[in-house]
């Protein structure tokens, strides 16, 4: 049972000295007790008191990784059922599924989508994340030599290794021991055996069961066994069912603070339908509620995509914008007379002004202002993108010593600024921009220095 704030605080050391960054030990402790802090922020507590307290301090959904290195994929570590509440923590995993079953072509046709399919989109790299390989065929080489091939043309993402018979999956768990690959699955008939692999190779566990209370037992037995990085799937395989176990499985964690529960989970679309578009659909709702896999029968750009965009616009933290850094931003290999303009450090808003001049083929400077991850007009109304300030850092930015002409391009939504920034900026001719990005191209064009 998890500890009450004031449980937590008679174990605290009570210096109240704020190097956690809450003023007083009592608000700590609070913190703690929600599931808003963590232990390792108290640099004064005893040993003693971080044994006690681990089960206090610990997220109600443990987090876990797949694989190794940087290109571990991150599940668990929740502390809300909505995003709004706080922010949502690591991002659900994309799987795609292959079999022993499928001939070389197939295997190799996924892979190769697996590898190639990357997306840009502000700034970030989206793509899928792992391999489920599945045993099915029933012969232990066959699947070894299979999980071995996957392994090879990864380039280091993880795989899920799928086999309910150990003496399927055991050896092709030794062969990729140092991927630190997820094991699938434990169930109520093989649970010991799977424990015990699962121990031997150093690999997370999946669970599954039939219902959710037979889910719990599985998971109560494995943790007394000693194994703690565990993932969940209740064994549904219709939309309403699944969609249902997984909001009570959160809820149990979040709420209850039903410890059995309080492990990441592991969906599978590709076992709900054989219609690509409804597949993509369901994988969406369960991004959404509450996958922390989602495994996939295949992967089509047209598909992949919004799901991965979709991951990205949910796993933002709500309460801090997506900012580029401030600075000067060369685009097209820009000289001396080549056009300077300005915007906001919004991350989507510099990544469609770039992207527009980029395509407009005119080398140009284009200022980036801190405005906190404002978008520009909402910048400007909160007194962030205002002449007094973009002034001081059009002086000190540089800009200055790199073009011959002292003229800039003010977007078309701050044009009310205009007057006061070149009282800011003497030295300075301002121009109007265009409102809208997708009109830059035409602007730049009529573009002259003189």
């Amino acid at each position: 049972m998890a500890l009450t704030g004031i449980e937590i605080f008679k174990k605290l050391p009570k210096t109240n000295c704020g190097e956690c960054g809450v003023p007083t030990c009592l608000a700590f402790a609070m913190k703690l007790a929600t599931g808003q802090a963590e232990l390792s922020a108290c640099p004064y507590v005893s040993e003693q008191a971080k044994a006690d307290l681990e089960e206090a301090s610990a997220p109600p959904i443990r987090p876990l990784a797949i694989g190794v290195g940087d290109k571990a994929l991150k599940i668990g570590g929740e502390t809300v059922m909505f995003r709004h509440e706080k922010r949502f923590v690591n991002p659900s995993g994309v799987a795609v599924l292959v079999s022993d079953k499928m001939s070389d072509a197939e295997v190799d046709d996924r892979l190769k989508k697996f590898n190639e399919l990357k997306f840009e989109r502000v700034g970030l790299i989206l793509q899928a994340d792992l391999v489920a390989v599945k045993g099915e065929s029933g012969e232990p080489a066959r699947f070894e030599a299979l999980v071995k091939k996957v392994k090879d043309k990864l380039d280091g993402k993880g795989l899920v290794l799928m086999s309910e018979d150990p003496k399927v999956l055991g050896p092709a768990a030794r062969a990729c021991a140092d991927r630190k690959p997820l094991l699938y699955a434990a169930t109520k008939e093989n649970a010991d055996a799977m424990a015990q692999l699962a121990k031997e190779v150093s690999a997370p566990l999946a669970v599954k069961a039939e219902s959710l209370d037979g889910l719990a037992e599985l998971t109560t037995k494995l943790t007394a066994a000693g194994l703690k990085d565990l993932v969940l799937d209740s064994g549904a395989r219709t939309p309403k069912k699944a969609l249902e176990d997984q909001i009570i499985i959160r809820r149990s964690a979040l709420v209850k603070k039903f410890r059995p529960l309080g492990f990441p989970t592991i969906t599978f679309p590709c076992e709900m339908t054989d219609e690509p578009m409804k597949e993509a659909l369901l994988a969406s709702m369960f991004v959404a509620k509450y996958g922390g896999i989602v495994v996939l029968s295949h992967l089509e750009g047209h598909s992949l995509f919004p799901i991965l965009v979709e991951r990205m616009n949910i796993y933002t933290d709500p309460q801090r914008p997506m900012a580029t850094s401030e600075g000067i931003y060369e685009i097209g290999g820009p000289g001396e007379n080549s056009p300077v303009l300005i915007t906001s450090n919004f991350s989507l808003t510099y990544f469609i002004v770039s992207g527009e001049i980029e395509g407009s083929r005119i080398p140009s400077w284009l200022l980036v202002k801190d405005t906190e991850g404002l978008s520009v007009m909402t910048a400007w109304a909160a007194g962030k993108f205002s002449a007094d300030l973009i002034g001081p850092f059009v002086k000190k930015c540089g800009i200055a010593g790199k073009v011959k002409h002292h003229k800039l391009i003010i977007p078309g939504y701050a044009a009310v600024i205009s007057g006061e920034l070149e009282e800011e900026l003497p030295d300075w001719k301002v121009f109007i921009g265009p409102r809208e990005a997708g009109h830059i191209p035409a602007y730049l064009k009529m573009w002259k220095p003189e």
